[in-house]
């Protein structure tokens, strides 16, 4: 469980530790902060997976990978089908939601 909050904690700060390089690269760097929000997703999604094998009937991990689901559910359907400003709204604050709740489940865990 220690691994698990040691790549937590790197995915939740990688964005900020390149964000924290605009002194230097400027722009360059709030965009590609921007874009390491991609990974940090990617290993917290493969962290609730990992968590999920190991203890599939935890309701709260269950319950995570369903509001991941759904995000992208819905996010394709805004993309492919119609596009609408309220699903963008609506979908705009759920990754850092899922992050947050992700997060809390994992410092929580002991």
């Amino acid at each position: 469980m220690k691994i698990i909050k040691y790549i937590n904690t790197f995915a939740i700060t990688l964005p900020f530790l390149i964000a924290a390089t605009y002194p230097i690269y400027k722009e360059g760097a709030i965009i590609f902060a921007i874009i390491s929000t991609m990974a940090t997703g990617f290993l917290q999604f493969s962290l609730g997976i990992k968590m999920l094998i190991d203890n599939p009937r935890n309701k709260n991990l269950q319950l995570y990978i369903a509001g991941v689901v759904t995000f992208f559910a819905l996010w394709l359907t805004n993309v492919l089908i119609s596009y609408n400003d309220f699903i963008n709204y609506i979908l705009f604050p759920i990754p850092l939601i899922l992050a947050i709740y992700l997060s809390l489940l994992v410092y929580k865990k002991e």
